[in-house]
């Protein structure tokens, strides 16, 4: 998604688009994984964009509460964050390479997932980690 684009989507949304946030959103996109606060950080400072990192905190935040980024837990504790692909909310799985340890997006893939919850509880999420190894480690 060009830049362009990004503004276009925050001026849809009504949402303010601060350097911070379009910059951020823009890498997330261009990733094409999850990736980590230090790995968006790195990925913002070789294109030149330096954040500091309370500001980077709050601009993952800021787009994971707008649905425009979804935030991933890893088994390091290390939260991961993605570009989210629609309005329609986080409802696919992710694969985690078991050896290089990169997480993507499985946005395709749409498991029939039942659920049997007792009375009165009200589905709202699941989250479901294929583990495996990538091409790039096969």
């Amino acid at each position: 998604m060009l830049q362009m684009d990004i503004m276009q989507l925050f001026k849809e949304r009504r949402l303010r688009a601060t350097p911070a946030r379009v910059s951020t959103l823009d890498v997330l996109l261009a990733a094409g994984r999850a990736l980590s606060h230090h790995e968006v950080e790195d990925a913002l400072a070789d294109k030149g964009e330096r954040l500091d990192r309370v500001t980077l905190y709050r601009t993952l935040d800021f787009l994971v509460e707008e649905s425009l980024a979804h935030r991933l837990s890893g088994e390091d504790r290390t939260w991961r964050f993605s570009a989210q692909g629609s309005h329609t909310g986080h409802a696919h799985p992710h694969f985690r390479c078991e050896r290089c340890g990169m997480t993507r997006c499985l946005s395709d893939l749409k498991p029939a997932m039942v659920v049997g919850l007792p009375e009165g509880y009200v589905f709202q999420q699941a989250e479901l980690t294929i583990r495996g190894l990538c091409p790039g480690c096969t």
